[in-house]
């Protein structure tokens, strides 16, 4: 990968970005299990999933305004107060109400920042080949992050300055790269064409991010319910699995230009799917532990790279670009909790067959956003460049036009040209049809040769391209 300076700040944005949410999550979490029971955790997740999609998609008209405004870096910028004003209250929690309200507040701010962060991105990796790798590279990053923090067992305090640095961190990153030249980094592009063909895949991955974000949301609460039983133990070492998936994950989409990341993503959807089958039939759950890590990795490569160079030929790139995590953190905000209680009902076969519908409606997803473009044979590339070829040459009035222009023909000598390489009548013929002198046509004639470099009717005619 060839590593430019942007292209590190963009890598180090959203690697951060990745770690601030994951380590305000957990302790989110934590808090709310203490101070409301474990039952609560579920639903107040969802309240601040569900802010920070407000905070992905009311980044690129915060953008806007600002750009408009003559202070392009201010839409970043203003995040970082807000994020910090809910991290203090999550650090330091005195009520449930006041640690929900603080906390959305935090992840409204948080999921600014992620836009920003993603846009940044977006930009950096515009049509590099190794887009996916840097996503996965980018991610794992912010879990072993996440790892050494919690290695640490920093907490209170301690973690608020981390974090805090973070967030101040990821808006100058990304502020900074679009600020090399705001002309150009636009939050609404308006020389992108709209396509419909372009709109449909776009709403088709959301759906299609929706849809396996609700799949793996199953296999993590069928794990999660494992571990709560005491039937297998989550320690940190998952961690590091979930790191090592999401780089390989990068490495193997990236392979033939990204052709077979489709093809490799429902191979993993189709595993969790036979996983969560698997343990609701009796199986050892540490396979769903193991499938569910190798998944999520894999999963969140997919969703950044699909929606990072989408965004870049959108009308509104600043949107787009963050558009995948807001999907998964949309689902997760409005289906966790049913998936939960599916889960805990116990009803193993109402689970399998959720299971197996949403795996039908991920392959139909697939196929609708055109996530299944295997690489073309040599054959296929030499037709296709044969067409590209044939679009890109110029018509025969084109060339006809720039014949008579190069050699700076008057407009009779062009109507003389144009009758006497048409077909071999007389010049008799072609002074009546003109409604000249004979004389005239051979004097025309006479200086068409001249300008032209030919000496004969016949050599005329082939230089001149025919209709």
């Amino acid at each position: 990968m060839n590593l430019s300076r942007p292209k590190i700040n963009a890598l180090l944005a959203l690697a951060l970005f990745t770690f601030a949410f994951l380590a305000a999550e957990f302790r989110f979490d934590i808090n709310v299990g203490l101070l409301a029971g474990a039952e609560r955790v579920v639903i107040a997740q969802g309240f601040i999933l569900g802010a920070s999609v407000l905070g992905f998609i009311g980044y690129a008209p915060l953008l806007g305004l600002a750009q408009r405004k003559g202070h392009s870096l201010a839409a970043a910028n203003a995040a970082v107060p807000i994020a910090i004003l809910g991290l203090t209250q999550i650090q330091s929690p005195t009520a449930p109400l006041a640690l929900e309200i603080l906390g959305c507040i935090a992840f409204f701010g948080l999921g600014l920042l992620g836009a920003a962060a993603h846009h940044a991105f977006s930009l950096a990796f515009r049509d590099d080949p190794k887009l996916a790798t840097g996503a996965g590279a980018a991610y794992a990053a912010g879990i072993l992050m996440q790892f050494a923090v919690n290695l640490l067992n920093c907490g209170g305090i301690a973690e608020l300055i981390v974090l805090g640095t973070a967030t101040i961190a990821i808006s100058a990153l990304s502020a900074a790269l679009q600020n090399t030249d705001t002309a150009a980094n636009p939050a609404i592009n308006p020389f992108v064409e709209p396509s419909h063909a372009l709109a449909k895949q776009a709403c088709w991955s959301i759906a299609l991010v929706m849809i396996l974000a609700c799949l793996f949301s199953t296999l993590d609460n069928v794990v999660t319910l494992s571990n709560a039983h005491g039937t297998i133990a989550v320690q940190a070492w998952p961690r590091l699995f979930l790191a090592a998936s999401g780089l390989a994950a990068g490495l193997i989409f990236d392979l033939a230009e990204r052709r077979y990341m489709g093809l490799v993503m429902l191979g993993i959807a189709v595993l969790s799917t036979i996983s969560i089958l698997a343990v609701e039939a009796g199986a050892d759950p540490n396979l769903g532990l193991v499938v569910f890590y190798l998944s999520s990795g894999f999963f969140v490569t997919f969703f950044t790279a699909t929606f990072t160079q989408l965004a870049t030929r959108m009308h509104a790139p600043a949107l787009w670009a963050g558009m995948g995590r807001a999907a998964n953190n949309a689902c997760a905000f409005t289906t966790a909790g049913i998936s939960l209680a599916l889960v805990t009902s116990g009803n193993v076969a109402l689970i399998m067959i959720g299971a197996l519908v949403l795996l039908v409606a991920a392959c139909a997803a697939f196929v609708a956003a055109g996530l299944f473009r295997l690489p073309q044979t040599e054959q296929e590339r030499k037709h296709q460049q044969l067409a590209e070829e044939a679009l890109a040459a110029p018509t025969v009035e084109e060339q006809r036009q720039a014949f008579i222009a190069n050699h700076a023909l008057t407009p009779r000598e062009v109507d003389v040209l144009i009758a006497v390489t048409r077909d071999e009548r007389p010049l008799k013929q072609v002074a009546e049809e003109l409604g000249i002198s004979m004389r005239m046509v051979q004097r025309h004639l006479s200086s068409i040769y001249q300008k032209t470099d030919t000496q004969t009717r016949a050599g005329l005619t082939k230089a001149f391209p025919s209709a």
